[in-house]
Order: structure tokens, then C-alpha cells, then sequence
């Protein structure tokens, strides 16, 4: 222990401090030894001061125990001291809270300016309520008069002490320089500079996240007064601002903490700060004298976005700086998402204007040729304005699907597997840009339109194969096409073993990163000549488990394929670390989906496969991202996923599905600008990925943009115009719009499979919301006729859609007999699936319309239990929509009432059909919701929220052709002006039945069509 702190309670201390004979630090004791040298002398029984003379000091010293605390606090250990004050470690003697304790030193009490600095700090520090300001407890006394605070205990240091360790990943230096800058902000609006940012001043948390400390030189903004000014209260040299530095303090502006705030993410960044010097005064002479250096001259793999950011801070000129620590912390932000920054380097008129002010001879003939040039440029602009169309990139490629020669055509999925597996090894060469299969895959084997498809996944070369397979035997025939003029730059033909196949894919992604151009690490080079496995039986089951996950999004069939197949692949070669991880995959995913029932038998294998995968290879990017998804989908643990993505990306650098996986934690998270960019990242790796582009459609549904999300919907429609999930979705927008025309026309046409429960599902939703449900009835009991155990708890959840489709046909008593089987199916999964809060809402529901309203409630708010909003802002509301819907049927208007306005104003997933989040227009033809249309806060609520009718885009988004036909009409809803205001449904149904009537008249068309 430390007990240098403490001398000021000891006996033998004298008036005036002298210098410690030993150390040259403060002696208080008449000896002329400080208490640390005492003791380290005592103990040791070496040097001037002997055993006896220590033991001769203690015996004179009487510290009874209440002088080893302060006011309410028991000292436990010294942690720290500066110039005007020592902090310890203490224990609040009540609560038993360990908290750290600053006061000031005994001998520093008696000066003014040392108390008018001490209690500015605890007044500044403690009149800010911030998660990243470091908070102060209490501001007291000690017995003696000494001024003394106690504050959060930081326990994991300060950037100062883990600069060396974070310089390693500097996004997480960015990261955590943006939520310092974000405290900065919040202190200058309540008033406050800090003038002492340095790394420190910014201590840790027990999570690694920073918080702001050591407020003794904070000034109010404004006040004119100020303290003597010394190299001590003028900040750190290094790190403070050269008008700080220059004097002046009363007329400093936030643009001081900005230029510290640039001074430290440089120092984290780059492993110095911008400026140093022998001494304190030539570090100061160079920031007031020079413009600090390039960041990226001391770390070079910086991006320039970096680089721009720390140039921006640390300008001579205060008003050349960001304009507050909010607009650098929000450039940081953008640099962490991969979006554009707001600040620009400095543009070279400004540099001109800079240079010109220290050379105005050279200026002067500078600008004297700037003219000539002028005239030239003049003379010759048409030639000057040529712009040449800039080409894709020269080293990227994308592998189409390869073709299948095998006389049995099941082994397709080995030509798939082929094609996947030499795609894979060339997206981790992080030199090519290599588009994902999922871009690739709708485009057939050896197509004519080479240059045309290059254009639309936007790459300079193409790559095509043939694949043969008999027996143990494969032949691999590849050819890489430039695709601009259509010539072949390299091909070849492999005759292999089918154990020896990895040799191929291993030779062929060289062969192209050697034709490329494209620099090979060592890494990168082990990577793509490692085998996953030895065992042809594992690979091969590897392949087709492969083939099925590619499919998964089509059925949970598929899913259940994968599963099939990947856990035969593991079962004949344990060591098989790439199956592991793709098995843990497939599996987070169904979990999270609920294509997969999450049971806590599949939440333990998802686990166990991606701890398998990481330990038989710690470096394998499949298995890191695996480890990732299993933390994001089981474990809702979204830092610990994020973190695991993000490692995954610098193995897997050409991979779509990282940004995309970070898309879905910053939409959990309710970050959904975030998430936007993410997305936006990841379709540029995967420009077709259809499973992609819906995804980032169900964001916009779910923010309710719709336009946004018809716009990515029809890009899916231009990549498969067959898409039935994607009509479906832009059926529940037009039923979210309240356009049940649209809506009716999109699925009419339309024969889902049986096992796609959501299109049947929304096909039941239309019939309700028009109050026709007549038609969808007998195919609904068509499909539960012959359902396939495979849906599990869907075949339940339909089942009760088929009893609302009943009552509301009037046939009460087969709805109920309907609800009641669907009940029994429900609650068969329950016991597996206790936390299902999408079972658990089904359940909910059923019980409602059975007329148990305890029953509903009490499901219900397990449901919101199991996944509450504050920790899912994507489906943590659905549960409360539930709850909107049972409360506004069992009578208790209050509850329904206030989750609807909750619900509308917030984006989420919906819990019904498409998963579209409730508007005004569905609450307007809801027919759960009839029993709220008598209260008036019900009307607030449909109109608060309503927006106003944009007749031009209603009529540009009913209409596919260029031009508008003169004899053309959209039925807008009619509005009820019955006193009744049950009779909505009436309103309704007398503007519904307008539009069949004009559909029928051969020179008239409606928006249906």
C-alpha cells in the first residue's frame, strides 16, 4: 500500500513542506525523509535513515482509526496524486460502495488558487449528468476543512494506459474518441470547457467505455475571470490548443477541447502526439508555429477519411475546427459506418491563400502563370471537358454459376459446391473485389451478354467453369474472360480425384490472382491452399447441406435440409471446422427466423458447432462470423456480436454477409441509420443478392417508408420476376396504405405453396380487411387438410387465421371449433418453446377470441417478457402490438389505447401476416379494432397519425406505364359520416365494391390492375 497520501495525518509534521533528502518529493516530517522513503528505509534497514530512527518515528506517530478515514469514507489505498491533490481508492462506510476519493493536499490548503481550482472541478464535474462523464457522489469536508470529493472508481485505467493495447484495432479508437467527443458536447452546452483533454483525463469502465474526468481546469463559458495563469493551468502541453497556450483563456471557445479532442485520436492513432519536443515550451512554439503533421505519415494504413478528421481539429485557426464536438463526433460515426464525412481536406484554393500570405513574391508570379494557364484551358476546353466513362475496377470478378456436365444430374449441387468453393478462396484475397454467388446466381452457365452483366455486378472480369463428375473422378474446365471485349485471358482443365478436388479450387484462385495482378499476403496464400477436410464422404455432404442453405430463405424446408446434411458432414470428420461453423449458421439463423422451432436443443447445438469451429481453427473468418450470429440470434447479445463481426472482416474482406449481419445488430439495437449503411455496404459486395435487397426492404417497411421499400422490392422483381414473397410484400404495403384494391390485384393472381404460410397468411388478412372471407375459407382448410408436420406451430397459427376468417363470415361456431384445435396445436410447442414470443402472441390471440381474457393476458405479457422493446427495437414491439389487439377485444380500452400510440410512433415489426407495423389506415379496416371506433381517443389517434393525401404520388404509384391513360381512377377510401362509427366497415365496403365494376368496363382502368 501506498501511504504517501496519508502523511497528513501523521504526528511530527511541520508548518513549511522541505524536499525529501532521498526522493526529491514533498517532506512534511521533520526528519526531512517523506513517509515513502521512511517506510521503503524502515523496511529494507538500508541507507541514512536506520531501523532504529524509523522505529523511533512510528513510535511518535498516534493514528487512531478515525484518522485513517474522511468524512464518511474508509481509505483503503492511494491511486493517484497531481499537483494540487491525491486521490484514493475508499469505501463508503454505509453502503459499502468502493468509490475513488479526491481531496486536496494538507499543504496545498492554505492556497487560494489551489481551493478555487479544486472546487471548480467538483463544481463543473458535478453539475454533469452524462453516461461518458465521469460522476461525482458527494462534495464535502474532512474535519479539518479540507475539501474532498468522492466519484465512480474507474477500473480499467485510462486511454493513457491502454493506448498501446487499442492502437491495434482503431476503429475501436474511434469509437471511443466519438463518445468522449459526444460528452465534450453535451459539457459545452451546459456552459462548460474543459481546457484538460488528454488520455489521462479519460478514464475506463469495468465495459471499456470512456468517461471524462478531471474537471480542474473546466471555465464556464463566458466568465471573464480566470486563475493565474501557469504551464499548470494552462493543460497538458501536446494536447492543448495554441490560443490556450498564448494566454487569453477568457476568450476561449469550444474549439479549444476540439483541437485537444483531435491531439488525442491522433495520439491514439498514430502512437504520439501531433507535436514533441525536448520541453513543454517547444511543443507549444511548434502547434502555435506549424500545422501539425499528416496522421497517415505515422500510420499509413489509416484511411484519408481519418486523416481529414485529425487535420480538422487540430487547425491553427480556431474557426477553421469543427463547429462543435457534435460534428466531430459525427464524422466519426460516419467514418465507423463507411459513410461519407463531413469534412473535406483542406481544398487548394485555401492552401494557396495560406501559402501566399508567407510568399507574396512567389505568389505573384505563381498567379501570373495561373493566368497563362488559364487561357490555354480556355482555348481548348472542348478537349478540356472530354469525360471518359470511369471503368470497373481491374482486379474484380465475379464467378458465374458453373456449368454441370455430370451425366447425373443430383450432382448439381456438387457443381454448385465447385463453383462456391473457388468463389470463397478468391473473396479472401483482399486485393480483388469479388461480387457474392448470391449476385451470380441468376444468371445461367456460359452466357452471350457478358459485357451487360459485368456492367450490372460492376466488375471487369468474368469467370466460367464446367464441372464432371463420375464417380470418384471430377474434371474442372475454367476460363477467365475480360468481359469488355470478350477475350480469354487464361483457362485450364483439372482431372482429379474426388479427394483430391481442393487442389483445383486452390490452383484456379491463384492462377486468377496471378493473372490479376493481385498482391498475395502470407495469410491470404495459406488460406487458399488449406483443405477443409480430408474426408471426400464429409465434403461431399458438406456440399449438399451447402446447396440447401443457399435455398433457405425459400422454405424452412431447406433449412431443414442444410441442418440434414451439415450434421452428417461433422458426424464423419469431427475435425471438419468449416462445417461446424456453416452448421452453427444455418442453425442462428432458423433460431432467430423461426424457420427452425427454437428449441433449447437447437439454441445449445448453435452454440456448440461455433465454439467447436473456433477451437479446431481460432482463425477461420466462417467461424468467427458463426460465433457472431450464434451471439446476435441466441444470445441477443449484440456487442459481443458485433465485435466477433467484426474480427470475421478482416479474413473475409470481399464478404456481403458481414456488413449484413452488422445491418441486422444496429436494427436490433434501433440504430436504423446504421443499419442503412451497413446494408448499403453489403449490396455493394452482393448487388443481387435477392435475400439482401428484401431484407433491406423489411427495413423500410418497418420505418414505414414504404416508397423506399418498393423501390428495393422491384429491384428483387427485375432479378426474379417470379418472386412470390416479394408480390406478397408489396401487397401488405398496399394494405398497410390502405389501398385493399392494389392489394386484391397483386394477389389474385397468385398460388402459393402450401407451405408458404406467410402469403397465405396475408391472402387471409386481405379477405378479412375487405370483411369477404368467404373465398380464402375452403382453401385454408384445403392446406390444413394435408399440412405438413415440418411448419410446426405455422400449421397452429393458421389455423387460427381460418377461425378469424370464419367468424367474420358469421360461421361462429366453426370458428370457434377452429380456435380451439388451433390451441391445442400451439400449446403442443410450448413446452419446448417456452420463451417463442411469436408462439406465445398465437397463443394470445387464440385465447382472446376463445373469450379467456386472463388466459390472453397473461400470454401476453410473457411474450413481452421474453422479448422485451428496450432490447430488441426490430421485434420487441410485436408483443406489444399483441397486446394492442387483446386489450382493444376484451374491453379495456385504456391498455389498447395506449400501445397504439405508442406503436405508431415507433418503427417495428408487425406481429401479423407480412410483418407490416400497424397505420392508421390498418387500424381504420381492422376488424379487431371495432370495438375501439366509439372512443374518441381512438379517432385522435387514426387522425394524429394520418398523413395527408398526396393525390399526385397515389396516382404515380398506381401507375406501371410511362404515361397516364386520361380514362384511368384510383378509389381513394370513403369517409363514414354515419352516426354509428361501427359502420366503418360499411364505408368500406361500398367503396370496395366500385372498383370490381370498373374493372370490368373495357375503356376504363383502375388502379387495380
Amino acid at each position: 500500500m501506498n501511504l504517501c497520501g496519508l502523511s497528513d495525518s501523521l504526528a511530527g509534521v511541520v508548518d513549511s513542506p522541505v524536499e525529501c533528502g532521498e526522493c526529491g518529493g514533498t517532506a512534511q516530517l521533520g526528519q526531512g525523509t517523506c513517509v515513502s522513503c521512511l517506510l521503503k528505509e524502515g523496511l529494507e534497514a538500508k541507507g541514512e535513515a536506520s531501523t532504529e530512527v524509523f522505529q523511533s518515528v512510528l513510535a511518535e506517530v498516534d493514528v487512531p482509526d478515525r484518522q485513517w478515514r474522511l468524512g464518511n469514507y474508509e481509505i483503503l489505498e492511494e491511486i493517484g496524486r497531481g499537483g494540487m491533490g491525491v486521490i484514493y481508492r475508499a469505501r463508503q462506510r454505509h453502503s459499502r460502495r468502493i468509490v475513488a476519493l479526491k481531496r486536496v493536499l494538507t499543504y496545498q490548503a492554505e492556497s487560494q488558487e489551489t481551493l478555487t481550482r479544486f472546487r471548480r472541478e467538483a463544481e463543473a464535474a458535478a453539475s454533469l449528468d452524462h453516461p461518458n462523464v465521469l460522476p461525482i457522489y458527494e462534495v464535502s469536508e474532512s474535519d479539518d476543512g479540507v475539501p474532498f470529493f468522492s466519484m465512480k472508481l474507474a477500473t480499467a485505467g485510462s486511454l493513457r494506459t491502454a493506448e498501446s493495447a487499442l492502437r491495434r484495432d482503431p476503429r475501436e479508437c474511434v469509437r471511443l474518441m466519438a463518445e468522449v467527443a459526444r460528452a465534450i458536447e453535451y459539457a459545452h452546452t451546459q456552459g462548460i470547457l474543459h481546457r484538460d483533454l488528454q488520455p489521462g483525463n479519460v478514464l475506463l469502465d469495468g465495459r471499456g467505455e470512456p468517461m471524462v474526468s478531471d474537471f480542474g481546469l473546466a471555465k464556464w463559458i463566458g466568465q471573464e475571470s480566470d486563475l493565474t495563469r501557469t504551464l499548470t493551468t494552462f493543460g497538458t502541453p501536446g494536447y492543448i490548443a495554441p490560443e490556450q497556450a498564448e494566454g487569453g483563456n477568457a476568450a476561449l471557445t469550444p474549439a479549444a477541447d476540439i483541437y485537444s479532442l483531435g491531439a488525442m485520436l491522433f495520439n491514439l492513432l498514430a502512437g504520439r502526439p501531433p507535436f514533441i519536443g525536448a520541453n513543454a515550451l517547444s511543443v507549444i512554439r511548434q502547434a502555435g508555429a506549424t500545422q501539425a503533421p499528416k496522421l497517415r505519415s505515422f500510420a499509413s494504413s489509416l484511411s484519408r477519411d481519418l486523416e481529414t478528421i485529425c487535420a480538422r481539429c487540430l487547425e491553427r485557426d480556431p474557426k477553421a475546427r469543427y463547429q462543435s464536438a457534435g460534428d466531430l463526433a459525427e464524422d466519426l460515426e460516419r467514418s465507423l459506418d463507411g459513410r461519407p464525412i463531413v469534412a473535406r481536406p483542406v481544398s487548394p484554393p485555401v492552401k494557396i491563400w495560406r501559402w501566399s500570405r508567407h510568399n507574396p513574391v512567389l505568389a505573384g508570379a505563381a498567379t501570373a502563370c495561373l493566368l497563362l494557364a488559364a487561357t490555354v484551358v480556355w482555348l481548348l476546353h472542348d478537349q478540356v471537358l472530354l469525360v471518359a466513362r470511369v471503368p470497373a475496377p481491374e482486379k474484380s470478378i465475379a464467378v458465374l454459376p458453373f456449368q454441370n456436365l455430370s451425366k447425373e444430374k443430383e450432382s448439381a449441387y456438387f457443381t454448385e459446391g465447385i463453383q462456391d468453393e473457388i468463389l470463397t478462396r478468391l473473396s479472401k484475397i483482399a486485393d480483388l473485389k469479388v461480387i457474392s454467388r448470391t449476385s451470380t446466381l441468376h444468371y445461367q452457365s456460359a452466357p452471350e451478354n457478358l459485357p451487360e452483366i459485368a456492367r450490372q455486378l460492376g466488375v471487369a472480369h468474368i469467370l466460367e467453369g464446367k464441372v464432371q463428375k463420375s464417380g470418384d473422378d471430377v474434371r474442372v474446365n475454367v476460363q477467365l474472360i475480360k468481359a469488355a471485349n470478350h477475350s480469354h485471358l487464361w483457362a485450364d482443365t483439372f482431372d482429379r480425384k474426388l479427394t483430391d478436388v481442393f487442389s483445383v479450387e486452390s490452383e484456379v484462385a491463384k492462377a486468377i490472382a496471378d493473372q490479376l495482378r493481385a498482391h498475395l499476403t502470407g495469410r491470404e496464400e495459406q488460406v487458399i491452399a488449406a483443405r477443409p477436410t480430408e474426408n471426400a464422404d464429409a465434403y461431399d455432404a458438406y456440399l449438399r447441406g451447402l446447396a440447401y442453405n443457399l435455398k433457405s430463405q425459400t422454405s424452412p424446408a431447406n433449412s431443414l435440409g442444410a441442418q440434414k446434411y451439415l450434421r452428417e458432414a461433422i458426424r464423419l470428420d469431427p475435425k471438419f471446422a468449416l462445417g461446424w461453423a456453416l452448421l452453427s449458421y444455418v442453425d442462428a439463423v432458423g433460431y432467430i427466423t423461426v424457420n427452425l422451432q427454437p428449441t433449447t436443443a437447437l439454441f445449445e447445438e448453435t452454440r456448440q458447432a461455433a465454439e467447436t469451429a473456433l477451437t479446431l481453427q481460432p482463425n477461420l473468418g466462417e467461424a468467427l462470423h458463426a460465433k457472431g450470429f450464434y451471439q446476435y440470434a441466441c444470445l441477443k447479445d449484440y456487442d459481443t456480436a458485433e465485435r466477433y463481426f467484426e474480427q470475421a472482416r478482416s479474413y473475409l474482406p470481399n464478404s456481403s454477409q458481414i456488413p449484413e449481419s452488422l445491418a441486422y445488430v444496429a436494427r436490433r439495437r434501433g440504430d436504423w441509420e446504421r443499419s442503412d449503411s451497413y446494408f448499403n455496404q453489403a449490396e455493394r459486395l452482393d448487388p443481387r443478392n435477392v435475400s439482401l435487397l428484401t431484407q433491406h426492404a423489411g427495413s423500410y417497411i418497418n420505418l414505414r417508408r414504404f416508397p423506399e421499400a418498393l423501390r428495393k422490392l422491384d429491384q428483387v422483381l427485375n432479378i426474379t420476376p417470379d418472386n412470390l414473397d416479394t408480390v406478397v410484400a408489396k401487397a401488405s404495403i398496399a394494405q398497410a396504405e390502405g389501398d385493399l384494391p392494389r392489394a386484391a390485384a397483386l394477389l389474385a393472381p397468385l398460388h402459393p405453396p402450401g407451405d408458404d404460410t406467410q402469403a397465405w397468411e396475408t391472402q387471409a388478412y386481405q379477405a378479412i380487411l375487405e370483411r369477404h372471407p368467404e373465398p380464402i375459407i375452403a382453401p385454408l382448410k384445403e392446406i390444413l387438410a394435408k399440412a405438413d408436420p415440418a411448419l410446426g406451430f405455422y400449421n397452429g397459427e393458421l389455423r387460427f387465421w381460418l377461425g378469424w376468417a370464419q367468424e367474420i363470415a358469421g360461421e361462429h361456431a366453426a370458428a370457434d371449433e377452429s380456435w380451439r384445435q388451433a390451441r391445442t396445436e400451439l400449446e403442443s410447442f410450448l413446452k419446448e418453446e417456452p420463451e417463442n414470443y411469436v408462439l406465445l402472441g398465437d397463443l394470445a390471440l387464440t385465447n382472446m377470441c376463445l373469450g379467456d381474457k386472463a388466459a390472453a393476458l397473461a400470454l401476453t405479457k410473457r411474450a413481452m417478457i421474453a422479448l422485451p422493446s428496450e432490447k430488441d427495437a426490430l421485434a420487441g414491439a410485436s408483443p406489444i402490438e399483441i397486446l394492442a389487439r387483446v386489450a382493444a377485444r376484451v374491453g379495456d380500452p385504456d391498455r389498447a389505447i395506449a400501445a397504439l400510440q405508442k406503436l405508431l410512433s415507433i418503427p417495428y415489426n408487425g406481429a401479423l401476416a407480412s410483418q407490416v407495423p400497424l397505420t392508421p389506415a390498418l387500424l381504420r379496416l381492422d376488424p379487431m379494432f371495432d370495438p375501439l371506433r366509439n372512443d374518441p381517443r381512438f379517432e385522435k389517434i387514426v387522425a394524429s397519425f394520418a398523413p395527408e393525401p398526396n393525390f399526385n404520388r397515389l396516382a404515380a404509384s398506381a401507375s406501371t406505364p410511362a404515361s397516364l391513360p386520361e380514362k384511368s381512377i384510383a378509389v381513394l377510401p370513403f369517409e363514414n359520416l354515419s352516426d354509428d362509427k361501427q359502420n366503418a366497415y360499411f364505408a368500406d365496403g361500398v367503396q370496395t365494391k366500385f372498383s370490381p365494376t370498373w374493372r370490368k368496363s373495357p375503356t376504363l382502368k383502375s388502379s387495380v390492375e
